[in-house]
């Protein structure tokens, strides 16, 4: 989930090399369950390792707290800021909602709600700004782990008549509204697979476990699905031997629930990464891979699963490609600090006649180049959406898309 170094991390073993540190993990019943899976299946998929890694529903590093987010935690987010963030979302979502005629009734769906601050900065903020679409609002947060289930609903108490509880988005779907699906730092904390280039192609790289049960990358299976590798075949084989990235062509199964849930709106996604042709880049060879554990990156995914965050970097043409594939159009594609400047134009004029230092201290984190403003990107795409919307060119270009592409969206 976190950013804070410009340039990534992954793991510099090479093929099949073991990991020579010995397993001191606090979780041992993780790494056991793990050692299992290998035990019976051979090499793990990287992406089922790391899906157990954060999300096993008792074991994994979501599930054993709610507090990884802020100074105190493991890392750092847009919400840890402040409110703001929160507030210029609600701006934005109250001029979709005008924007959109005023529905009586419609749906923000939150990805990724974590403890719930987000929710409750974006639903004050729309209580104070927008009241007609606050009452209008059901404010949704799909969310499997009962742990943090359950700090949402403690967080949320002030707005439990505008929030609704679910553990699968596809429970949103018998009753779609119009409305908008958003997620803080939720992409990138989709299972990656991690790929290495080999002297015959690409090649998968898989968890394997040796007889101490350390875990270590086993690489000899080639990719033998052509299509996961589709996106790649223009980048041409520019690669030096051994190099590594990820592979995520999981997107679009995760977006279509949301998009079930919403009669017609948007999706915004705010993450870090880049457009295709950036994020394999020939000198990016050791991939975008690491975990997070009290503030301090490693290289290291396998040692102790479950101890720390695993994130990569995302690549935002594949998510804008899988969106369209669903129906989508893009809108925007901007780093943060020119998008949340956007959305919060009469915010600043208003900060103008009686400027408050906290907040312009807090919008300076969020937007300035050298903080969050040029390290995260926002990509906003409409959905079911009668008109047709319009992205600028600049935008399609840094998404490595020909502006002959918005032919084929429509």
């Amino acid at each position: 989930m976190p950013d804070s170094h410009p340039l990534p991390l992954v793991c510099a073993a090479t093929r099949n090399d073991v990991y020579t540190r010995a397993a001191t993990s606090a979780t041992p019943t993780l790494q056991g369950v793990l050692r299992e899976r290998i035990a019976a299946n051979g090499p793990l998929d990287f992406g089922e390792f790391m899906a157990a890694a954060l999300y096993h529903p008792d074991l994994g590093y979501y599930a054993r707290s709610a507090r990884q987010v802020g100074r105190g935690g493991d890392f750092f987010t847009s919400v840890s800021v402040g409110p703001l963030f929160g507030e210029l979302l609600a701006r934005r979502f109250g001029s979709w909602w005008r924007e959109a005629g005023s529905p009586d009734k419609w749906r923000l769906i939150e990805s990724g709600g974590h403890d719930g601050r987000l929710a409750a900065d974006i639903l004050g903020a729309l209580q104070r700004l927008e009241l007609a679409a606050f009452a209008a609002l059901e404010y949704a947060i799909p969310e499997p782990l009962p742990r943090l289930q359950a700090a949402q609903r403690l967080t949320l108490q002030p707005f439990a008549d505008r929030v609704r509880f679910l553990a699968d988005p596809a429970e949103l779907a018998h009753n779609p509204l119009p409305g908008i699906a958003f997620g803080n730092e939720v992409l990138d904390a989709l299972p990656c697979q991690v790929i290495e280039w080999q002297t015959d192609g690409w090649h998968l790289c898989r968890v394997g476990c040796d007889t101490d049960g350390r875990f270590y990358w086993d690489t000899q299976l080639p990719v033998s699905d052509r299509a996961q590798l589709a996106g790649l075949a223009p980048l041409g084989e520019d690669f030096s031997i051994g190099y590594r990235s990820e592979l995520r062509t999981n997107y679009g199964g995760f977006f279509a629930p949301l998009l079930a849930g919403l009669s017609s709106g948007l999706l915004l996604w705010f993450d870090y990464g880049f457009a295709r042709p950036e994020y394999y880049h020939p000198a990016r060879h050791q991939g975008t891979l690491r975990t997070f554990l009290r503030h301090h990156a490693a290289d290291d995914p396998l040692l102790d699963p479950g101890e720390s965050d695993i994130t990569a970097h995302v690549d935002f043409t594949a998510v804008t490609e899988a969106a369209i594939a669903l129906g989508c159009r893009p809108l925007a594609f901007r780093n943060q600090g020119a998008w949340l400047t956007a959305v919060g134009r009469d915010w600043l004029l208003a900060m103008e006649g009686r400027p408050d230092a906290g907040l312009l201290r807090q919008f300076s984190t969020l937007t300035h180049p050298a903080q969050l403003g040029g390290r995260f990107h926002a990509l906003e795409l409409a959905w079911n959406d009668p008109v047709p919307p319009v992205i600028a060119a600049a935008d399609l270009h840094r998404l490595a898309m020909a502006d002959g592409h918005d032919t084929a969206w429509g």
